[in-house]
């Protein structure tokens, strides 16, 4: 299995959202928080949907 290429990577606050390619052939969207002890992570179709992902994310960390 080979790792993950994300591109298109932006920064909102501490969450990265970044575009990749999934061994199906999809292109996929992942929001994750980059705060230490914070596991915060999605993956949705759309990346308006991990834009919001990332706005809307309050760190408890």
């Amino acid at each position: 299995m080979r790792p993950n290429r994300f591109y298109d990577v932006i920064r909102i606050g501490p969450v990265q959202v970044g575009t990749y390619h999934n061994g199906r052939g999809q292109t996929r969207h992942t929001a994750a928080c980059t705060a230490p002890k914070c596991g915060f992570s999605t993956e949705h179709r759309d990346r308006s949907a991990a834009e919001l992902a990332a706005r809307t994310h309050r760190c408890n960390a």
